[in-house]
């Protein structure tokens, strides 16, 4: 039963939200091996993967209908998510003990998912739990599971004064939950991927100035990833040792500029690794030593003729940002920026992530020097620009703009923006309900007139243009006279209206 005072929030219902949320974070989020403070950590995935996700599905299932959904709310549920055990925080333990952790939705927070909850197996098994209001429902939702154990979101007047119940979190929230959204059915997969690439393209038409693409929504967005280093599932190979003797260096050492640099190792070809470990100093030498190694074994890995990471498919993208930089619009820059790395495939974007993540620790002041009298800024940006983004078309001062601008920004450059999210949200709802994707798109970019004001314009028009062609025929001195009345005749033979009004209707406007 509810609280008292919060009538307007049913449990059955919360409950049943809350599942689905777990259940599709369980299923959809990027879990794999990371690194956090020195360490490698295995099945883990990023907060801001997480608030993505999160986000998506309450959007594209309307469970609130029309409440507004930010970023911050979601922040606020994954944080009631973390309180209650279906996740924790990596490296949260301080001294054998569990210290207090703030959910932060970044892609450096790092998080692993606990014991799967028997509750939400239940649901996930049976869809019908939670639908009916006559379900009983005991006040910890034991009814969800034949073992009486204790369970999150306890709404229970008992429970800890801590831990806020389902109904005061939603209703702090604003958020009031619907009955149609539960009946709703999911849609395929494939679905909510082309949407998705097609709401993309669509706000980047809106943000900047660019031809029709069609070839970027050929683009399959879950296209097979390229399998790296990094992966759980590596296979042995000859330079597996010598990788990890890498990382283990990296680990005993609390250095950040040594951790995002052995982190980029893993896109580098194993006959570099191989080189790097078999070169490597003693663990006694200067760490500098160390650094310089990395270094220049990187440069002389992206200084190589290859493809840009920003794909050159994005060409008019790219233009398009800059132009937006060179006139100071910096946050439809940003925005603009988000939606194009959004449509590179999974393995550029994370290649490119730890590439910006690298430049920006080593760019910092109190960084090593890594070039005499050059500031290190400008030595990632002349060291790394071509790898980021290089074509012939797109002038240097703006490549180089625009390589500052994500170096300045690697931090936001891959959250996905709201804008995005609610367009995704309006399109697939459209779906779910059975309407005509391909008519009702939700954002135009031009009025459609009607019928009669489209010919009275295009007959005033064809007036105007012919004028401008009679002036210009009557106004020639380089023909002779008996050729301008020749062609004067024939004008008059063609259009006499237009003839009359130039030559005898002292009103006329040319």
């Amino acid at each position: 039963m509810a609280h008292s005072g919060l009538p307007t929030v049913k449990p059955f219902r919360a409950t049943r939200i809350w599942c689905n949320i777990i259940i599709a974070l369980q299923s959809e989020v990027e879990v794999k091996r990371r690194r956090h403070n020195l360490k490698h950590h295995n099945d883990c995935f990023l907060g801001s993967d997480a608030v993505d996700l999160i986000l998506s599905h309450l959007l594209q299932n309307n469970y609130f209908g029309e409440a507004e959904i930010s970023r911050a709310k979601v922040v606020r549920l994954c944080q009631a998510l973390m309180d209650n055990k279906v996740f924790e925080g990596v490296g949260t333990r301080l001294f054998g003990k569990d210290k207090e952790s703030t959910f932060e939705d970044s892609s450096c927070s790092l998080y692993r998912f606990t014991t799967t909850h028997s509750w939400v197996d239940a649901v996930r098994e049976n869809p019908n739990i939670g639908r009916s209001p006559r379900a009983p429902l005991s006040p910890g939702f034991n009814g969800l599971h034949s073992r009486q154990e204790p369970t999150p979101f306890s709404t229970s007047a008992d429970s800890n004064p801590a831990d806020s119940s389902l109904e005061e979190l939603l209703v702090n929230l604003s958020l009031k939950p619907v009955i149609s959204c539960i009946e709703t059915p999911q849609l395929p997969q494939t679905v909510v991927s082309e949407v998705w690439q097609e709401q993309t393209v669509l706000r980047l038409l809106q943000l900047i100035d660019l031809p029709i693409l069609d070839s970027l929504l050929d683009r399959k967005e879950n296209r097979p990833k390229a399998q790296s280093a990094s992966s759980s599932t590596d296979a042995i190979t000859s330079n597996f040792l010598d990788r990890e003797i890498l990382k283990a260096f990296g680990d005993s050492r609390e250095d950040d500029w040594l951790s995002a640099a052995i982190d980029l190792l893993d896109y580098l070809p194993d006959l570099m690794v191989v080189e790097i470990s078999r070169n490597f100093p003693e663990p006694s030498c200067d760490i500098d030593q160390c650094k310089m190694l990395l270094f220049d074994a990187i440069t002389k890995y992206y200084s190589q003729t290859k493809a840009p990471l920003l794909s050159n498919d994005f060409f008019d993208i790219h233009t398009g940002v800059a132009e937006l930089l060179v006139n100071g619009k910096f946050e439809p820059a940003l925005e603009a920026t988000q939606l194009c790395l959004k449509l590179l495939d999974s393995r550029n974007r994370e290649e490119l992530r730890r590439l910006l993540h690298f430049m920006a620790v080593a760019a910092l002041p109190t960084s090593i020097a890594l070039r005499k009298g050059v500031e290190n800024r400008i030595v990632m940006k002349r060291t790394f620009s071509k790898a980021i983004v290089f074509n012939k078309n797109l002038a240097k001062g703006k490549a180089d703009l625009l390589v500052l601008f994500l170096l300045d920004h690697q931090k936001d450059m891959f959250k996905v923006p709201a804008a995005l999210h609610k367009m995704v949200s309006e399109k697939l709802m459209l779906i779910q309900h059975g309407g005509d994707p391909d008519l009702d798109t939700g954002h135009t970019f031009c009025e459609r007139l009607p019928r009669d004001v489209c010919e009275s314009n295009m007959r005033k028009t064809t007036r105007d243009e012919l004028l401008m062609l009679l002036k210009t025929i009557d106004e020639n001195t380089k023909l002779s006279a008996k050729e301008k009345k020749k062609v004067l005749a024939q004008f008059n033979r063609s259009h006499p209206a237009i003839f009359i009004q130039y030559f005898f209707d002292p009103l006329r406007k040319v």
